[in-house]
């Protein structure tokens, strides 16, 4: 998909903050840290859309991109993120299912971890989440470029192993500092709409 048009439209706490709209809408979710922004920014050609911090637990709302005027990304809070109070982690916690539970646009969750590195005790909870719910689920393993492409087959069969990936799944390797991956996404997130 060729981007022209993206932008930041409401930052959102509850459901009568989320756009009034019928378009289609992909939450994008990871722990802190793990390059949601840097995959916003790829994904929208854009340098510092989404903005990315050196501090993770910055995003601390949910923040709806509009796209080509025809759909959204949602970003939600990392987690799995310390420096956060038990009460604030809670709060997350409640406004991110309220989200996912609750909102008939979703079409799919963008489950973003990080290729170099099994996936944590909050992403297998994540996934297996989503999976209760029946939400249907994209994982996309990101810093692909950090590993010699020669090892990536052993790294996936990692992630899918310690998610026990239900088959079915689409797992697409990705990288924002090469691009790699970039136009499966796009192409996985339109089967979808």
């Amino acid at each position: 998909m060729k981007v022209v048009s993206s932008n930041i439209v409401i930052s959102a706490v509850k459901p009568e903050q989320y756009p009034e709209t019928a378009l289609p809408e992909f939450a994008l979710a990871g722990r802190s840290n793990v390059g949601k922004s840097s995959f916003i920014n790829k994904m929208l050609n854009r340098k510092g859309l989404a903005r990315i911090s050196s501090k993770p637990g910055k995003t601390q709302t949910l923040n709806f991109y509009l796209i080509n005027e025809i759909l959204h990304f949602v970003d939600v809070p990392g987690y799995g993120y310390a420096k956060v109070s038990k009460s604030e982690r809670a709060a997350w916690g409640k406004m991110i299912e309220t989200y996912l539970t609750r909102r008939e646009q979703l079409r799919a969750v963008v489950l973003i971890v990080d290729l170099r590195h099994p996936p944590t005790q909050d992403d297998i909870t994540m996934y297996d989440f989503l999976k209760h719910y029946e939400i249907p689920c994209i994982v996309v393993a990101t810093k692909a470029d950090k590993i010699p492409k020669g090892k990536w087959q052993k790294y996936l069969k990692v992630t899918k192993e310690t998610l026990e990936l239900d088959p079915n799944d689409q797992i697409i390797v990705f990288s924002s500092e090469t691009g790699e991956g970039k136009d499966k996404a796009w192409s996985v997130l339109q089967s979808y709409m």
